[in-house]
């Protein structure tokens, strides 16, 4: 059954036949299950709230069935929360490299789109807790064993917490040199890109999961630049075309995002950079829809 994109019976089955020699294996599968859901949909806070609640509720009907002699409930949950916390690393990341795109252009964090992105990236980690917690509290006898896991879990601190207090500290250094340096961008042609953030971090996400699978390291950071570019060039060639009239063209170059660092080879020839259209283009169908 396919629930907020994610397979909740293929879950409960594995957390069901899952034994403690298996628990990578389960961290990996929740990992890449949560991951798989949210490229399907646009990155927004609910979204993310919603693919972490069922993920947690497969989670606590596979233990709950585990038959095995000695089930090892609390280390199968530590593993459900690592793997949740590491598809949403994924997703802070994503919205760095969507956000990198447009302030290295010269785009203001003060213009709302962006301004909200960045809370957005903040608060990550509190949906990740909040989703979890909201989801145990119906986990019957595994309640308190989720409580403990996400209590330890919360004092240790998230990969996704570090992440996204690095994101922001970094984003806005960023800013700060651009402001300095008195770049700004054509906000007429970047309009559109604005418009649709969330889908066009959705694109990177795809891109940067596309590119680990089909590339060497470092693919997946190229691919994902690569597919927040693309999505931005598409979005401002649309503007500019809806709005034409003389210098419509010197605007939309003004509003184009800043190419991508290309190391040896060319970064738009790497594996990741194609997978990564792929993920902007999908991106661009569902904020059409």
């Amino acid at each position: 059954m396919m629930k907020a994109g994610i397979d909740q019976d293929a879950l409960i089955a594995m957390f069901a036949e899952a034994s403690a020699k298996q628990g990578e294996a389960v961290r990996k599968a929740v990992g890449e299950a949560t991951l798989r859901a949210l490229q399907g949909r646009e990155l927004t806070l609910e979204n993310i709230r919603k693919v972490v609640k069922n993920v947690t509720e497969a989670a606590s009907m596979g233990i709950a069935r585990n038959q095995a002699p000695r089930v090892d409930v609390e280390g199968l949950i530590g593993k459900a929360l690592a793997g949740i916390d590491g598809a949403l690393l994924q997703a802070v990341e994503a919205n760095r490299k969507a956000l990198e795109q447009f302030v290295s252009g010269g785009v203001s964090l003060t213009e709302k789109p962006l301004k909200d992105a960045l809370a957005n990236v903040e608060k990550m980690e509190d949906v990740l807790f909040s989703a979890v917690a909201k989801a145990s509290r119906s986990a019957g006898p595994l309640q308190g064993p989720w409580q403990d896991a996400l209590e330890s879990f919360r004092s240790k601190g998230s990969a996704t917490g570090s992440q996204a207090a690095q994101t922001v500290e970094s984003l806005l250094g960023q800013a700060q040199t651009m402001l300095r340096e008195g770049r700004a961008s054509g906000m007429k042609a970047a309009q559109a890109m604005l418009d649709s953030y969330a889908a066009l971090a959705s694109g990177v996400l795809i891109g940067m999961s596309e590119g680990l699978r089909a590339g060497p390291a470092g693919a997946s950071s190229d691919g994902a630049r690569a597919g927040a570019s693309e999505a931005g060039g598409s979005a401002a060639a649309s503007d500019g075309a809806a709005h034409a009239a003389p210098g419509a063209s010197g605007r939309s170059r003004g509003g184009e995002t800043a190419p991508s660092r290309s190391t040896a080879g060319g970064a738009g020839k790497r594996p990741g950079a194609s997978g990564a259209k792929r993920g902007a283009a999908s991106a661009s169908r569902r904020s059409a829809r």
